[in-house]
């Protein structure tokens, strides 16, 4: 086959799309701050945080994550097998070989991250390497190819990003109107409509900026669970990975806030809570929900 990501281009659209909407908010709560505190260095700040972070998080965020997890790079006579399992499932895929590497962790887990295919990593767990068959294996590093195939990577970075800029420009605005920098005309009725706008903008903006992070990751992890099941042919592998991977009771002890959506599951324990107010701030669908899912592919 030549390919199986034969959506890629829509994909990269779509990307391009929620980047451009996302520098677009940026703008223009910066541009509303600028204006309620009367000077044009929020806007500025909104404008060169957003492109340089961008920028930084693209060439460099691999290496971030990769030193941030202490994931250790492996070659093909390190494990042979797992080399194996990733070669042919990336000539199957029609994508280049990754780099892989190992974290030392024993909780089952697994992420993808690099700024596109010919840049990509695998991390797996020494726990995925121990404690799943091979076709449980198989559908695990289907799973995170589908990553890199469906370019959910960079999006998942950027977006990871532009929400901290989002959270620096609300916080920087609330310290500086708390100190008194706001416009003179403020104290008016009009003017006072805008302040309070601009205080429910600065608390409420990180908060909605989040949620859409999330429910980006949740979508491109459902994606990636059917790309994966496609990819190995095999829904049931990757199911039963999951499973395990959901009741091993491990934390993983490198993991933070800034790297849990890249994992193929969260890597926290003890803090998975099923209300529907709840799953809006998880970054990853509901175990049983991507379970039921593949069960109920045909391939």
């Amino acid at each position: 086959m030549a390919t199986l990501y034969t959506h890629a281009e829509s994909n990269t659209r779509k990307t391009w799309f929620l980047m451009t909407g996302f520098l677009i908010f940026i703008i223009a709560l910066g541009w509303l701050f600028s204006y309620l505190l009367e000077s044009s260095v929020i806007l500025i700040i909104a404008i060169l945080l957003s492109v340089i972070m961008s920028f930084g998080s693209y060439w460099y965020s691999d290496k971030i994550v990769l030193r941030m997890s202490r994931a250790q790079a492996i070659e093909k006579k390190d494990n042979p097998e797992l080399y194996r399992i990733v070669e042919n499932l990336c000539i199957t895929a029609g994508l280049p070989l990754p780099k892989i590497f190992v974290i030392n962790e024993a909780q089952p887990n697994a992420f993808a991250t690099g700024r596109d295919a010919q840049h990509a990593v695998v991390a797996v767990t020494k726990g995925l390497l121990e404690k799943l068959e091979r076709a449980e294996l198989e559908g695990v590093i289907a799973h995170e190819l589908s990553h890199i195939g469906n370019k959910d990577m960079l999006l998942q970075t950027v977006v990871v990003v532009l929400v901290g800029v989002v959270a620096m420009l609300s916080h920087l605005f609330l310290r500086i109107s708390f100190f008194g920098g706001m416009r003179r005309d403020s104290r008016d009725s009009s003017g006072m409509i805008l302040l309070i706008l601009g205080i429910a903008a600065a608390i409420l903006a990180p908060i909605a900026a989040s949620l859409i992070r999330m429910s980006i990751s949740r979508k491109r992890e459902f994606l990636a669970d059917a790309s994966g099941a496609l990819l190995t042919r095999y829904p049931e592998g990757l199911a039963r990975a999951l499973e395990k991977i959901s009741q091993d009771p491990n934390p993983i002890r490198t993991a933070n806030s800034s790297t849990a959506h890249l994992y193929i599951s969260n890597p926290f324990r003890g803090k998975e809570r099923k209300s529907w107010f709840t799953k809006l701030f998880m970054t990853h669908p509901p175990m049983e929900e991507r379970i039921k899912a593949l069960r109920g592919m045909k391939v």
